[in-house]
């Protein structure tokens, strides 16, 4: 099986935590070169100095505010004009917690900014060098409720399915010039963000972040939540010659936890 990125550039959105940074680690061991792409400068610096460089491997990053679309936009326009992207992976942290009800329609639309429309920016910019190299690999970090909405995160929820369809409609656009278009669906994982919704859902529901956590690994076969590392190798999978003929699809990364197909 061929899963050697050595020469092969990856650009990874919010990689100094959880998801991000698991997938970058990933992609580095398989010999690419990562370029960090995240707001705080400092954890940047941190996080590139743990990358494995055993291949020869350049790492790289790029400071940009996803609440800031222009500095975005800025940032990746500047970066492709000398530098190829092969593989980008779309990542950054989900909206906060609530009913869809309740969301004001500014929360939407924020949401809808820094998930949806910084992807297309970045795809947009990205596409080009893609297809001059024959090779391209377009991960969406997105959420299991694309198959499944989840209860109490309306506004993300809404938002989620939004990129999903974006990202299956860019599949059928890209796929004759070797770009693939793939969304990973992470399930309660280790990370920041899990941290977060099982202190809401304690909060709401009056009970402790432990008897939460109970409730939550019972409803998954594999008896526990996953481990970061195990995403990211779902998602340096799908960036590998290997995944050339998966476009398209939404992938689960849960554990068996979904209900559905």
């Amino acid at each position: 099986m061929n899963l050697d990125l050595t020469n092969k550039t990856a650009l990874v959105c919010g990689s100094t935590q959880g998801l991000g940074y698991a997938s970058a680690v990933e992609l580095a061991l398989l010999g690419c070169h990562v370029v960090l792409m995240a707001r705080n400068e400092n954890k940047l610096k941190e996080v590139l100095a743990t990358l494995d460089v055993s291949k020869g491997q350049q790492h790289q990053y790029l400071v940009a505010d996803f609440d800031i679309l222009p500095a975005v936009k800025a940032a990746i326009d500047s970066f492709v004009k000398t530098n190829t992207v092969h593989i980008l992976v779309n990542n950054t942290g989900g909206p906060p917690g609530g009913t869809a009800l309740a969301a004001a329609p500014q929360d939407f639309l924020t949401a809808f900014n820094n998930h949806l429309i910084n992807n297309h920016n970045l795809t947009q910019a990205v596409v080009p060098g893609m297809k001059e190299a024959g090779f391209g690999r377009i991960i969406n970090v997105i959420s299991t409720s694309v198959k499944s909405p989840i209860a109490g995160l309306g506004v993300s929820n809404t938002i989620r399915a939004a990129v999903a369809n974006w990202a299956k409609t860019l599949a059928t656009e890209l796929g004759p010039f070797g770009i693939t278009v793939n969304n990973v669906l992470p399930g309660f994982t280790q990370t920041v963000r899990a941290d977060y919704v099982i202190s809401s859902k304690a909060k709401a529901a009056n009970i402790s972040e432990a008897e939460v956590m109970k409730q939550l690994v019972a409803e998954i076969p594999a008896g526990r939540i996953g481990k970061a590392e195990e995403f990211g190798a779902a998602v340096a999978f799908l960036s590998s010659p290997a995944a050339a003929y998966i476009n398209g699809i939404n992938l689960p990364v849960d554990g068996g936890r979904l209900g559905c197909l």
